[in-house]
C-alpha cells in the first residue's frame, strides 16, 4: 500500500490538523507529512495545489484525494481497521461518532474566542453567552463518556479512538487560556497529553513557536 501524504497546517494553531494526524499516527499507517506554514504570502497558492478546499489538513493516497478532518479519520479508520480508531461495539461507536461530529459541525463562538495557541499561556478571557455554552456542553460531553466508560479505559470510550482526535485540540484550549476543569476532566487531559504522539506535536509547536 502506497504511503500517505499528509498536509498540515501550523503545529501551533491548525486545530483540524492536529486531529487527522493523530488519527494517522495512531494508526501506524506509514506516511510523509508535509508543513504549509499559514498566513504566508505563498499559503493559498501552496493549498490550492494541493486541495480543493485551498485548505488544512489534506490526505493524499496515490490518486485519492481526502480533506476534511473527519473524512481523513474515517478513511484512515476504513484502511487500517486493527487500529479500532472506532470502538468496536456499535452502541460506543455510535455515541463516539455523534460526540465526534457535534464538534465537527458546532461550537463556532468557543473556537473563535479561544484558538489554539499550543505555545502560550493566556490569561482566561471574558466569554459571551455563546461561547459559555459551547464550553459547559464540551464539559457535559467529556464528563459523560469518562462516566460511562472509566471502566473500559482511559480515554472518552475507554481505548483511543477518533472521539480523542477530535477533542484533543479542545484540551489544548484549555491548558492555553487556564479554564477550570472538573478533576475528571483534568485526569482525561493528562492522560491525554502523555501520549507519545501529543508530546511530539505539542514539543514541535513550541518549537515552531519560538523559531
Amino acid at each position: 500500500m502506497k504511503p500517505f501524504v499528509l498536509t498540515i497546517g501550523d503545529r501551533n494553531v491548525s486545530s483540524w490538523s492536529l486531529r487527522a494526524w493523530l488519527a494517522v499516527v495512531i494508526s501506524g499507517a506509514p506516511f510523509e507529512e508535509e508543513l504549509v506554514r499559514l498566513d504566508r504570502p505563498d499559503t493559498k497558492t501552496l493549498l490550492a495545489a494541493r486541495s480543493p478546499t485551498a485548505q488544512v489538513p489534506v490526505l493524499h493516497h496515490g490518486e485519492i484525494v481526502v480533506w476534511d478532518s473527519l473524512a481523513i479519520c474515517e478513511y484512515v479508520a476504513d484502511l487500517y481497521p486493527d487500529a479500532q480508531l472506532w470502538p468496536a461495539d456499535p452502541h460506543r461507536r455510535g455515541h463516539a461518532r455523534a460526540i465526534s461530529c457535534e464538534l465537527h459541525s458546532g461550537f463556532a463562538a468557543l473556537r473563535r474566542e479561544l484558538p489554539m495557541n499550543i505555545a502560550e499561556r493566556l490569561p482566561t478571557p471574558s466569554l459571551s453567552a455563546d461561547a459559555k455554552a459551547d464550553l459547559e456542553r464540551v464539559f457535559t460531553l467529556l464528563e459523560d463518556c469518562r462516566a460511562r466508560y472509566s471502566s473500559l479505559g482511559p480515554y472518552l470510550f475507554g481505548g483511543f479512538s477518533i472521539a480523542d482526535c477530535m477533542y484533543a485540540p479542545v484540551l489544548t484550549r484549555f491548558t492555553t487560556y487556564g479554564i477550570a476543569l472538573s478533576e475528571a476532566i483534568d485526569r482525561y487531559r493528562t492522560i491525554l497529553y502523555a501520549r507519545p504522539a501529543m508530546q511530539r506535536w505539542i514539543a514541535e509547536a513550541e518549537a515552531e513557536f519560538r523559531a
